[in-house]
C-alpha cells in the first residue's frame, strides 16, 4: 500500500550563520498511511508548525524529501501543492475572503486546480452541493449562503474553512491549531465537525493542538516533537489509554527535560 505521506530525513534552519539561527526541523522523518489522523503536541518552538509549513511549502526546506501519495512534491511552489492539500489555520480569518459571501467562497474551493474564477457564476448544481454539505454542520449555515464569511462567527468560519477544505478530497488535511483561537465550546464544536468530515471522506489528516487532552481523544495516532525532532510516535489502542500526565512523564523521559508550556499544560 502507498504511504499517504512521506518526509525523509527533513531539514529546515532559519537564519543560518547569524546569532539568531535556529534550527527548526532536524532530520525529521514520518510515514502516514491512508487514512490516518495524526494529532502533534510539543511545547513552544518544537517544530509542530514548523513541520505543517515545510509540507505545504511556504518556505524550501534545506534538505530532505516530501512525498504525497507517490508524488514527490518537495520542489513545487506552495500554490502546486494545494492540488494535493487542504489547510485550516489557527487564525479564522484566514482561508476564507471575507467579503464574498459563503456560497462564493465554497465555489472558489470546488474549482480549486482549474481556473479559479467565478465568471460563469455558481451552477445550481454546486449550489445544491454546497446546501447538502452545510447542512452537514448542523449550524444552520444552509440557509444564509448568501451571508458575507466576514459576518460569521469564528466558530462558524472555521467551520466553513473546514468544508472548503476537505470539498476535493484532498491527499492531506493540515490542521494547524485550528481550534486554539475559539473559546472551549466552540472548540469543541470545531472539533466534532473536523473528526465528522475526516471520517466521512475517509482522509488523512494532521493536526498541531496545544491541547494535550484533544490530542489524546482524536485521530488515531498521536506524535511529539521537541527541539525540531519527533521524540514520541503512539498509536492504536496504546494512544486511546493515554492520559496527560502519561505524556508529560513521556516527554520527561524522551527530552530529558521538563515540560515547560503553560498553555499546553493548563489546557
Amino acid at each position: 500500500m502507498s504511504k499517504a505521506l512521506v518526509l525523509k530525513d527533513v531539514h529546515k534552519v532559519f537564519n543560518k550563520g547569524t546569532v539568531n539561527e535556529k534550527i527548526a526541523l532536524d532530520g525529521v522523518s514520518i510515514e502516514l498511511d491512508p487514512g490516518d489522523f495524526v494529532t502533534i503536541i510539543g511545547g513552544n518552538g518544537a517544530g509542530k508548525s514548523t513541520m505543517l509549513n515545510a509540507i505545504a511549502g511556504v518556505w524550501p526546506v534545506d534538505s530532505g524529501q516530501i512525498i504525497v501519495n507517490e508524488n514527490d512534491i518537495t520542489s513545487l511552489p506552495e500554490h502546486k501543492r494545494a492540488l494535493y492539500l487542504g489547510r485550516v489555520f489557527q487564525d479564522p480569518m484566514m482561508g476564507t475572503a471575507v467579503t464574498m459571501d459563503i456560497e462564493e467562497n465554497m465555489a472558489l474551493a470546488y474549482r480549486r486546480g482549474g481556473k479559479r474564477t467565478l465568471r460563469r457564476g455558481i451552477t445550481h448544481e454546486e449550489r445544491e452541493l454546497f446546501k447538502e454539505k452545510l447542512s452537514t454542520l448542523d449550524l444552520g449555515l444552509e440557509d444564509r449562503m448568501t451571508t458575507k464569511v466576514g459576518l460569521l462567527s469564528g466558530g462558524q468560519r472555521q467551520a466553513v474553512t473546514l468544508l472548503m477544505a476537505s470539498l476535493k478530497k484532498p491527499e492531506l488535511l493540515l490542521l494547524d491549531e485550528h481550534t486554539a483561537a475559539l473559546d472551549p465550546k466552540t472548540a469543541a464544536k470545531v472539533l466534532e465537525i473536523s473528526d465528522q468530515i475526516i471520517n466521512e471522506y475517509h482522509l488523512t489528516a494532521m493536526m498541531v493542538t496545544h491541547n494535550m487532552k484533544d490530542a489524546i481523544n482524536h485521530g488515531n495516532r498521536l506524535i511529539m516533537m521537541n527541539e525540531g525532532k519527533i521524540i514520541y510516535d503512539v498509536r492504536g489502542e496504546e494512544k486511546k489509554s493515554l492520559h496527560v500526565k502519561d505524556l508529560l512523564a513521556k516527554f520527561e523521559e524522551v527530552s530529558g527535560t521538563e515540560f515547560d508550556n503553560d498553555r499546553m499544560m493548563l489546557s
